[in-house]
């Protein structure tokens, strides 16, 4: 069942624009190959991705959690739903360090938005 959730999610996805799918933004440590661009919307960080199955189920759930909100919002978050609905105990250990990865992204992101917003 969580892994149709999974599959649901990301076939509600809207499709990654061409233009995006950069080695910039390619995300090392995912057994996918995964693209995931940030962009910056009044002040709140918007995340779209492009990648297949399960996995692109696991970044639409990320997407759904992370997206829109303030750059500090991300960087602060816990994200403790992952292991709160039993996420990582139902993935290979290469689909769980894809998971990190995309998570370390996400917050680079913000991060990177932080900083500019800053200067």
């Amino acid at each position: 069942d969580k892994y149709q959730l999974l599959i649901d999610l990301g076939n509600e996805q809207e499709p990654l624009a061409p233009e995006y799918k950069t080695e910039q933004n390619l995300i090392d440590g995912c057994q996918s190959r995964v693209w995931l661009q940030a962009d910056m919307e009044d002040g709140k960080v918007v995340f779209q991705a492009k990648v297949r199955l399960i996995v692109k189920g696991i970044i639409a759930l990320l997407i759904k959690v992370v997206s829109g909100h303030t750059p500090d919002e991300i960087l602060s978050s816990d994200l403790y739903f992952i292991e709160k609905i039993g996420l990582k105990e139902h993935l290979s250990p290469t689909r769980s360090n894809g998971l990190l990865a995309m998570v370390k992204q996400m917050r680079m992101y913000a991060l990177a938005f932080k900083a500019k917003m800053a200067n």
